[in-house]
C-alpha cells in the first residue's frame, strides 16, 4: 500500500473562524485521534493531502513539530460544490497492528454473452496490518454462466487480509439478460399500432 509523508504543524486555534483562515492559506485543518490519546488538532498542506486521497486506505505519515504518527484517514469533510477538503479526521495506528478497512472490489474479464453481470458490493471489510493494507481484491469473471454468484467467503483475498464481513454476503452475481420479454413487448406494441391503423383505415 501507499505511505505518503505529509507535514504537519500543531493547531491551537478552533471554531469556524480559525478553519476558515486555515483553507484561505490552501490548507486542512485536521484531528488525529485513537489509542486513548488525547485528540491533536493539526494544520496540514491542501495540495498534497487532496493528492494523498486520491488513494484509497492510503497509510499517512505526519511529520513536523512534535508531530511523527502514521495515520490513516477515517473521515473527509468536502465542500459539496467545489470539492476541496474542509476538514479531515485521521485515526492514529502504529506498526503490526491490525485494523479493519474496506477495500475495493473490482472485476476483470466478460460474463457469459447470455448473461448479466450485476454487482451488489463495490468495496468489502477485511482486517490487514496497518502498514500492509491491500489496494483491493479482483473477481475474475471470464465467462461466468448465468446463475453464477460470488459472496464475500468466496473471494481471494490478498496475503495478510482475513475477512472481517459476514461470508454469506452476496458479492456479486450473473443474471439472464431480459431479451425474451423486450421481444415480447416490442411485438405487442407493433400488433396494437397495426391494429390502430387498420381501424383508422376502416373509418
Amino acid at each position: 500500500m501507499s505511505e505518503v509523508r505529509i507535514a504537519a504543524e500543531p493547531r491551537s486555534e478552533f471554531g469556524k473562524g480559525a478553519a476558515r483562515k486555515i483553507r484561505r492559506q490552501d490548507k486542512v485543518p485536521a484531528v488525529l485521534y485513537g489509542h486513548g490519546i488525547d485528540p491533536k488538532h493539526l494544520t496540514l498542506p491542501g495540495h498534497e493531502v487532496l493528492l494523498a486521497l486520491r488513494t484509497a486506505n492510503v497509510l499517512i505519515h505526519l511529520k513536523g513539530d512534535g508531530v511523527d504518527e502514521l495515520a490513516l484517514p477515517k473521515g473527509v469533510q468536502r465542500d459539496p460544490i467545489r470539492g476541496f477538503i474542509e476538514h479531515l479526521d485521521l485515526l492514529l495506528v502504529k506498526r503490526g497492528e491490525k485494523v479493519t478497512v474496506e477495500i475495493p472490489v473490482t472485476t476483470v474479464g466478460d460474463v457469459n454473452s447470455e448473461g448479466l453481470l450485476d454487482q451488489q458490493l463495490v468495496s468489502i471489510a477485511v482486517e490487514a496490518e496497518a502498514t500492509h493494507i491491500p489496494t483491493g481484491v479482483e473477481v475474475d469473471v471470464e465467462g461466468m454462466e448465468v446463475g453464477t454468484s460470488i459472496t464475500a467467503g468466496d473471494l481471494k483475498l490478498p496475503k495478510g487480509a482475513v475477512l472481517a464481513a459476514d461470508p454469506e454476503l452476496l458479492v456479486l452475481q450473473v443474471s439472464a439478460k431480459q431479451v425474451e420479454v423486450a421481444e415480447e413487448e416490442g411485438e405487442a406494441a407493433e400488433g396494437e399500432a397495426a391494429a390502430g391503423e387498420s381501424t383508422e383505415a376502416a373509418e
